[in-house]
């Protein structure tokens, strides 16, 4: 039996997110097991390494598989996009050890939110990326993200319906970066809970627009009260876009994380 760690992007438009659901509800895990099953024969269980909710996308979205198939690694990926949708892409296969789980033996995760910052939309990024109007200036949010950096309860940064335990969680990394009309929020951290990513981006958004005084971000941080957090911004800028493993690459959080071909 062999344990494949296999690397996909998506554009969730049309996903209910990841996880498998009850039967006809369009799911990225669903209509990979169809292409699973055409590749190897068999519709084998597999381990996602997140749960991403519906209309999120994915740049690198890893997941785990055992298989008796016999099928070389390089050969994976190119059987596996014949079979796939359009918008579903297989980017890399490795094999790993037979105790990998794609969740569990993640270290961090890095996601991206994506805003097209100009007064006139653009149509090539409906669906891609949240349409803010009004100028927003990217330094100050800079500075207003690096307030939630650190190892803290978010329990005020997650909507019902998580199933998370413990609501601590560590963020290494919070920048926010302008190329022209697009701005970029990146977070890095070792988990996130239902919704966080786009609580914290709606909470920097609302205080941007004079909604929260950013003197009062770490108060609410503290407070673990949902109620005073900002909106849970819309899905379409929402991307999982890394996964970290250590235990493949030998280091922590920060070293370059795997890459395949």
């Amino acid at each position: 039996m062999r344990n494949l760690l296999i690397t996909i992007r998506y554009d969730g438009r049309r996903y209910r997110g990841f996880q498998v659901q009850a039967k006809g509800v369009p799911t990225v895990a669903a209509a990979f097991q169809d292409a699973e099953e055409a590749v190897f024969g068999r519709r084998d269980p597999i381990k996602g390494c997140s749960r991403t909710d519906s209309g999120v996308h994915a740049n690198r979205f890893c997941l785990s598989l055992q298989t008796e198939s016999r099928i070389p690694t390089d050969r994976v990926v190119p059987a596996l996009n014949v079979n796939l949708p359009p918008d579903i892409a297989a980017i890399g296969c490795r094999e790993v050890p037979p105790d990998f789980h794609a969740r569990y033996s993640a270290a961090g995760k890095r996601y991206l939110y994506k805003i097209w910052n100009d007064p006139v939309r653009n149509p090539f990024w409906e669906g891609f990326a949240l349409h803010v109007p009004h100028a927003l200036d990217a330094d100050r949010l800079h500075r207003m993200a690096q307030n939630f950096l650190g190892t803290h309860d978010f329990s005020g940064f997650s909507n019902a319906g998580g199933s998370a335990a413990n609501p601590v969680r560590t963020i290494t990394e919070f920048a926010v970066s302008r190329e022209e009309e697009l701005l970029v929020f990146s977070v890095t951290g070792n988990g996130f809970l239902y919704n966080m990513v786009r609580i914290l981006a709606g909470t920097l958004l609302d205080a941007a627009r004079g909604g929260i005084r950013e003197e009062e971000l770490p108060e609410i941080l503290a407070s673990k009260d949902r109620s005073r957090a900002g909106i849970t911004a819309p899905a379409c800028g929402l991307y999982l876009d890394e996964v970290f493993y250590p235990c493949l690459t030998g280091g922590g959080l920060d070293p370059a994380p795997v890459r395949h071909p």
